[in-house]
C-alpha cells in the first residue's frame, strides 16, 4: 500500500514539474504569415481598395489593425472570433486569385456547371477592378511544391462547409474559397495535415457560429 502511495506521489510530482517547465502538451496556434499579401492584391486589383473601404463604412470602418492587413505588412496573423470576419474576406480574395490547379483543373472547370464564373465564390466577388475572372487563378502569390500541393488537395477534400455541403476542393462560395487560400497559406508554411485539420475546424467554427459540427477531419 506504501509503495502505490509512494508511485502516486511520484507520478503526480512529474506531471507537476512537466506542466512548471512548460513540456505538457497544449493546443498548437498556428500563425499565419501574411506580410505584405493584402496590400499586393490591392496593387494588383484583385482588391479595390476605395470598394472596400465603403464596404466596411457601414460597419464602423476599417480598424488600425485591419489597415496594416489590407494596406501595409501584416506580420504573423492568428485568426480569431475577433478577425474572423476580414479575414474571410481576405482569403476569399486570395483564394481566388492565386494560381492552383484546385481552381483550373477541379469541379468548378466542370463543364456542367457553365463555367466558373457562374458561382457566388466568383461572381460574388464584387470588391476587385475590372472583371472578376481576370483575377480568377490568375496570380502566383505563392507557388507550392509538388508535396504541398498534394497534400492541399487531400485535406480540401475532406473539409466541408455547413452552408452548401460542398468540400473545399469544389471552393463554390466564399466560405469555400476562402478556406482554400487558408489551406494553401498553411501548406506553403510547413503545416502537417493535423494542423490544417484542426485550423479549418477552428475557423469554421467562427464563420458559422450557429452550426454544430463542421465537417473536417481525415
Amino acid at each position: 500500500m506504501k509503495k502505490i502511495i509512494k508511485e502516486s506521489l511520484y507520478g503526480g510530482l512529474i506531471v507537476l514539474i512537466i506542466t512548471a517547465l512548460g513540456l505538457a502538451p497544449v493546443d498548437r496556434v498556428f500563425a499565419l504569415k501574411w506580410g505584405r499579401l493584402g496590400a499586393k492584391m490591392v496593387e494588383a486589383g484583385v482588391i479595390d481598395g476605395e470598394k472596400f473601404e465603403n464596404l466596411y463604412k457601414n460597419r464602423g470602418g476599417l480598424s488600425e489593425a485591419d489597415k496594416e492587413l489590407f494596406y501595409n505588412d501584416g506580420g504573423n496573423i492568428t485568426i480569431t472570433e475577433e478577425n474572423a470576419g476580414m479575414m474571410l474576406n481576405m482569403l476569399w480574395a486570395f483564394g481566388l486569385s492565386n494560381d492552383n490547379p484546385v481552381l483550373k483543373e477541379g469541379p468548378m472547370m466542370d463543364p456542367r456547371y457553365g463555367g466558373a464564373e457562374r458561382f457566388a465564390s466568383t461572381g460574388g466577388w464584387t470588391l476587385a477592378k475590372g472583371n472578376v475572372m481576370d483575377h480568377y487563378s490568375m496570380h502566383r502569390w505563392i507557388t507550392l511544391t509538388d508535396r504541398e500541393q498534394a497534400l492541399v488537395e487531400k485535406v480540401s477534400k475532406k473539409i466541408f462547409r455547413p452552408c452548401c455541403k460542398n468540400s473545399t476542393y469544389f471552393p463554390d462560395c466564399n466560405h469555400g474559397m476562402a478556406m482554400l487560400g487558408l489551406m494553401e497559406l498553411m501548406a506553403s508554411q510547413g503545416a502537417i495535415e493535423e494542423d490544417m485539420y484542426k485550423q479549418a475546424e477552428k475557423v469554421n467554427g467562427y464563420w458559422f457560429p450557429k452550426t454544430e459540427g463542421t465537417g473536417c477531419g481525415a
